[in-house]
């Protein structure tokens, strides 16, 4: 992959940075470290990107992983009471930090995300890759129940 990018090898940064999440999961300190050493930069240079870009991952995520949207719009269309619905369901806690809850078997992990671009059909979830619009709470225990 990093010979197609010869004038500037910093230009595949992005491009590994997709191709490590995908095979492992998530971008850990030794992705980090892997793709800086292969690329010739600093690892802050990589780190800035995997922190910037909300689609990478520094931790691994449940076999099921749920995004609800909290834009304005969500929102007001209920999202707090659809997460707090995925949250007992998935019987999660809070850990008081920003990002994902994880559940103890690694069935099940769950996080806010910005805007995913469905306003009108708001609260909007996301699946791992499925996207799920009008979801309220009786919707959310039928996500969580087709999980197999």
């Amino acid at each position: 992959m990093v010979s197609r990018y010869p004038i500037s090898k910093r230009s595949a940064v992005l491009p590994l940075l997709h191709l490590w999440q995908e095979t492992f999961g998530y971008i850990g300190p030794r992705g980090v470290e892997w793709i800086a050493h292969k690329l010739s930069l600093q690892e802050i240079q990589v780190l800035e990107l995997v922190t910037f870009y909300p689609w990478f991952r520094q931790q691994p995520f449940g076999k099921f992983h749920f995004r609800v949207c909290r834009t304005l719009p969500c929102a007001l269309g209920g999202s707090g009471k659809t997460f707090a619905a995925l949250q007992k369901l998935m019987n999660l806690k809070a850990d008081g930090h920003e990002g994902a809850m994880i559940s103890e078997d690694g069935r099940f992990s769950l996080e806010y995300s910005e805007c995913l671009a469905s306003c009108g059909t708001a609260p909007v979830v996301l699946r791992n890759d499925e996207f799920y619009e009008k979801v309220d709470e009786k919707r959310a225990t039928e996500l969580v129940a087709g999980c197999k």
